[in-house]
């Protein structure tokens, strides 16, 4: 992983092998913010795992395993109750015969490239708690 900063703007690069849920959460323990939003993402990744939230809150996963091109990721990155950072990612795939993949993300490592978009948020604080009923984990602003 490599990166730059410029004032609030933090451009990431994600080398194979990488994956990115766990490369933002080093990077954001790295760099110290409690707060960002992912504002876009680009690249190609494989190993994808993606899904929903049905009706009773419940995640349900899809695999999308072979490279495909990272079209389009969103998100941001705040903090557990335990100060941990997390990463809450939609994003969308396509596959080598431009079918579209899309939801949130729970898994994804860099096949090529993944070159990512963040702007920190300096001056908030973003908690991730617990809610009732729902694997998500709810976001509450200090």
């Amino acid at each position: 992983m490599e990166h730059t900063r410029s004032g609030s703007d933090v451009l990431v690069r994600l080398d194979p092998g990488e994956e990115i849920h766990s490369s933002l959460k080093t990077l954001a323990n790295n760099l110290g913010f409690n707060a960002a939003a992912i504002t876009s993402g680009i690249g190609r990744t494989r190993d994808n795992q993606y899904g929903y939230m049905d009706g009773e809150g419940v995640y349900q996963r899809r695999p999308l395993d072979s490279p495909s091109e990272l079209v389009s990721l969103s998100g941001n990155i705040a903090r557990t109750e335990d100060g941990d950072p997390f990463t809450h990612i939609h994003c969308c795939w396509s596959d080598d015969d431009n079918n579209v993949h899309a939801g949130h993300m729970f898994q994804s490592t860099v096949h090529v490239v993944a070159e990512i978009h963040l702007r920190v948020m300096d001056n908030a604080i973003m908690t991730r708690c617990p809610l009732d009923d729902l694997e998500l984990l709810g976001l509450e602003f200090s």
